[in-house]
């Protein structure tokens, strides 16, 4: 898929920087032709219509770095709040499982459970067998109160939907513990 001229800082600076050069050379020869002119009025038409063009390039060329300048400021804080938000998701769902007491494997898993890897996969991943991961996924699953991938996935959204700020619930464990 193309992106677009407005999701390509690169070249829409490079379109105003081809618009810069094409108002430098009409306003070269707006000033030649006006060094020519004997008398300012009766206006000459051609003369003023060449002239009207090169402010309005030389206004457009303002306007589109002042929007190009924006957008980069607007991407920049838009780029910030999408690292800050990811950051306090990842905080949020480790929380969850400190609170569940999973091990650091269990830990692992989970984390590639949640981003949605098959089973295979994290078994790949982890140089460990189907089995294990399936041992461990169990194991997790027990722990967060819930019977497959998918609850514990609608769990996870719940709680981020509530309140971020909210504690996850405590584990059995800790609780026997405590």
């Amino acid at each position: 898929m193309m992106r677009g001229l407005s999701e390509n800082p690169a070249a829409l600076a490079a379109l105003i920087l081809a618009q810069g050069v094409c108002a430098g050379v009409f306003l070269f020869d707006v000033v030649l032709d006006g060094g020519e002119l004997t008398r300012l009025w009766p206006l000459d038409w051609h003369f003023a219509v060449e002239a009207a063009a090169v402010l309005g390039l030389i206004a457009g060329i303002a306007f589109e770095i002042r929007v190009l300048l924006r957008l980069l400021a607007r991407k920049a804080h838009l780029e910030r709040q999408v690292s800050m938000a990811a950051s306090a998701l990842h905080d949020v769902i480790d929380a969850h499982f400190l609170a569940w007491g999973l091990t650091a494997s269990e830990h692992d898993v989970a984390w590639f459970t949640v981003k949605g890897l098959p089973i295979a996969e994290i078994a790949r991943l982890r140089g460990s067998a189907d089995g294990t991961v399936k041992s461990h996924l169990n194991a997790i699953y027990r722990k967060a109160g819930v019977t497959n991938r998918g609850e514990l996935l609608s769990l996870l959204i719940e709680d981020l939907m509530d309140g971020a700020d909210r504690a996850p619930p405590a584990s059995a464990a800790q609780e026997q513990s405590a």
